[in-house]
């Protein structure tokens, strides 16, 4: 039997079904990739986060397996979504930045859907160091990773995209 969640956990399949929505647009509509990997957010807490993304063939790589950098794109994600919630960072004035990933890839998922779950170990004023650990349905570690994201000023985008938000976090 597994522990209860942290206090403050909101697990977004009890939320209502219009914020639902509002979390799922936040994910995936300014970010092409989050949509093609079919990254969704399924928990979250003051200093954790759990994605979920289904393993399908939009992930795969040449040999029809699921791709390191999907992997690794769904470790970005949930640590920079702890991260952000972890930490002191004002999105309003700042920007989060992945400043190091390093990933350890450790199997292949067996289902058809692979989770991370990314929890805060350190937030400072400008750096925050957060552990993920990838997990299949059947709760078999795939990856693990060591990230760290920086927290800067607001900045100017490289080009913003149709439905992008200016404004919004550099998640």
């Amino acid at each position: 039997m597994s522990a209860p969640p942290p206090p403050g956990t909101v697990r977004v399949a009890d939320l209502p079904p219009e914020r639902r929505r509002e979390l799922h647009a936040m994910l995936r509509d300014s970010t092409p990739l989050h949509r093609l990997l079919g990254l969704e957010l399924v928990e979250i807490g003051e200093r954790h986060a759990v994605l979920s993304m289904p393993v399908r063939p939009e992930a795969f790589n040449s040999t029809g397996n699921l791709h390191g950098g999907a992997i690794a794109t769904l470790i970005d994600v949930a640590a920079g979504t702890a991260a952000a919630r972890g930490s002191g960072f004002r999105p309003e004035e700042q920007g989060l930045v992945t400043a190091d990933l390093h990933v350890r890839y450790l199997g292949r998922p067996r289902g058809d859907t692979v989770f991370a779950r990314a929890e805060v170990l350190k937030a400072g004023r400008r750096l925050v160091i957060v552990e993920c650990r990838v997990a299949d349905a059947e709760d078999r570690v795939i990856a693990s990773a060591d990230f760290s994201m920086m927290i800067v000023p607001r900045r100017e985008p490289l080009r913003l995209v149709d439905g992008a938000d200016a404004a919004g976090p550099d998640l």
